[in-house]
């Protein structure tokens, strides 16, 4: 009994050693991977604009099979971002016009009377302050701010500029907004102004966050602080959106009936507009339908539009309808269109729009990185990344985004189509038949033990 199981153990901890490479080795899970080439070599975070071919190559409808490797094998910490997430403009802005306050102290700020003289469409051009009856000036003053020049722009935080100190700076301010210049609401309380120096480091912190459309701020201290000598005040509006360009996927029917045409998508691309093109003059009401599974019921994804082609003049003069814009983004292989009336002289051809997706990723470990693609089995973590990016923004610069990458070269061949297809667990089954091997070893022992004669007594 004792020789089998010292025979058995070696099997079993090879068993379990090779369970353990396979769950652990990606190049086994993913089908190819593609050299990632780095703009910069220096950057903390890199983003990689997903090209056609990882559309095709991609298993799962969710994309969760895109996965960045760095030179070890190790995950990097990634996320699948919308074309405009990381590639957004950066924000504008503009300078406001501005105006000291008195000191005052903070129990009598509302005897504070402000005389203004404004132009004709509300902006301020002089401001006069005076102390209420029994009010005695005290404290640090403050600043009116003239958010009116902005007119129905949204103002989305405001930006301080102060002139150098050797003194350290570390104040906490109130915000309030008006419409009126008599009634006051509080927009946030305890913000802090830092402007700290060391050994030729700087700490700044100057930006005030609003979110909102207000036509006049003030700024006050809170409780002793005192406040720096202020030069400007910037408004930082929030960023255009991004202009990312659309890609089109030309598709003709795989298969027709009366007023159906069916059509299939080699990819998981993020759909999100359609057209339709003839080869001759046409005018027809389309609707149109997808699924991602062939054996699954159709879904609608438009209204009925109006699709026409106009031919005139020259050739390539064509008149045509806009694109369809869908309810939403769809990564679906199959595609219908319904036409009414159902008598089409010809075959359409569906034109489906979409917008590159971007991955985000967080360089980790030694490079060449890589992004691998194509599994069943396995799925991508996740990360926060967005977050990283607005905190980034806020701590450091607005127009701050990850460093470019792109794909290089030709892919590399990691397990293939093999990848792609159905996984049967036999990591599952292996570990339920250590499991039951354990068992089978217990019990011979056991049996073993009770077997044996027991010892005469003494």
């Amino acid at each position: 009994m004792r020789k089998w199981s010292r025979a058995l153990l070696p099997v079993l901890f090879c068993v379990a050693g090779a369970v353990a490479a396979q769950a652990t080795d990606y190049r086994a899970q993913y089908a190819e991977q593609w050299p990632l080439s780095l703009s910069s070599a220096q950057s903390g975070a890199y983003r990689v604009v997903l090209e056609p071919a990882i559309y095709r190559r991609a298993g799962t409808a969710d994309l969760g099979d895109l996965q960045v490797f760095n030179a070890a094998g190790q995950a990097l910490p990634s996320a699948l971002l919308a074309p405009d997430q990381p590639l957004a403009q950066p924000p504008v802005q503009r300078e406001l016009p501005w105006f000291a306050l008195p000191p005052l102290a903070e129990a009598q700020r509302n005897d504070l009377q402000l005389l203004t003289e404004r132009d004709t469409d509300g902006r301020v051009r002089r401001v006069e302050a005076r102390l209420g009856g029994g009010a005695v000036a005290n404290g640090q003053g403050g600043w009116l701010i003239d958010a009116s020049v902005l007119g129905q722009q949204p103002l989305a935080a405001l930006v301080l500029d102060w002139a150098e100190s050797s003194q350290p700076l570390q104040a906490q301010v109130q915000l309030d907004a008006s419409d009126d210049l008599q009634r006051w609401q509080s927009i946030a309380r305890d913000v802090p102004l830092v402007d700290l120096q060391r050994a030729g480091k700087r700490l700044l912190q100057r930006r005030l966050q609003v979110d909102s459309n207000v036509r006049y701020l003030r700024i006050l201290p809170q409780g002793e602080a005192r406040l720096p000598e202020l030069r400007s005040v910037l408004a930082e509006l929030p960023p255009a959106p991004a202009t990312v360009p659309w890609e089109w996927l030309s598709l003709e029917p795989t298969a027709q009936g009366k007023g159906e045409f069916t059509f299939e998508l080699d990819g998981r691309f993020p759909v999100t507009r359609a057209d339709v093109a003839s080869t001759d003059n046409s005018l027809v009401q389309w609707t149109l339908f997808s699924r991602d599974d062939a054996a699954a019921e159709w879904q609608r994804r438009s209204a009925p539009w109006i699709a026409y082609q106009l031919q005139q003049g020259a050739p390539g003069q064509r008149q045509q309808s806009a694109a369809q814009p869908l309810g939403g983004m769809y990564r679906d292989r199959y595609w219908k269109l319904v036409a009414s009336p159902v008598e089409t002289t010809s075959a359409p051809t569906l034109r489906l729009g979409y917008q590159p997706e971007v991955m985000v990723f967080l360089s980790q470990g030694a490079a060449p990185y890589a992004l691998a693609v194509g599994s069943t089995t396995a799925r991508r973590a996740e990360a926060p990344i967005t977050v990283l990016i607005e905190e980034l923004r806020q701590r450091n610069d607005p127009s701050w985004q990850p460093t470019l990458a792109r794909l290089e070269g030709s892919p590399e061949t990691l397990a293939g189509d093999a990848a792609l297809k159905p996984q049967h667990d036999w990591k599952a089954w292996l570990l339920w038949a250590l499991l039951g091997l354990g068992v089978l070893v217990v019990g011979g022992l056991a049996l073993s033990l009770l077997k044996q004669k027991p010892s005469p007594s003494a």
